[in-house]
């Protein structure tokens, strides 16, 4: 039973990222500010949201995020003004175009050139296996006795 209460416990801690005194009286503003969090990643954490993360620059970006939507800014606006402050860096989903299409892309055609290497060196082993000459059939046959 106990082991239980820990996996529970581990599952809500995402929940105790966002603390009570950032949480807007707004429910619309609310959700909107945490459906943009989940897709930022935390400059500390790297691989959490702001969302997630309990870093104080994770809570200082979640801040900063509610005073943006509360002063008027729509979701591209406030997404945009926080990848002019930290980079594309904090975005989990980056953009594909431009410069970065080259870095979706890469991934895929590496995998395709690592597939034709290994067919090809593949294909070149099999058609270059020949028989042993009498010469070598016997000096195995030496070999394996000994």
């Amino acid at each position: 039973m106990r082991w239980f209460a820990v996996v529970l416990c581990l599952w809500a801690i995402p929940l105790w990222a966002v603390e009570p005194d950032e949480i807007l009286a707004d429910p619309v503003l609310e959700a909107r500010a945490r459906e943009i969090s989940r897709g930022l990643r935390c400059p500390v954490c790297q691989n959490e949201s702001i969302d997630e993360s309990n870093a104080s620059l994770a809570k200082d970006l979640r801040i900063l995020l509610r005073e943006r939507l509360v002063a008027g800014d729509t979701d591209a606006q406030a997404i945009d003004f926080i990848v002019q402050r930290y980079g594309e860096f904090v975005l989990l989903r980056p953009d594909t175009q431009g410069a970065n299409l080259i870095l979706w892309i890469a991934a895929p055609i590496m995998l395709l050139i690592a597939l034709g290497i290994g067919w090809t060196a593949i294909g070149r082993k099999g058609a270059t296996v020949t028989a042993l000459s009498e010469a070598e059939k016997a000096e195995l046959e030496k070999i394996l006795r000994s």
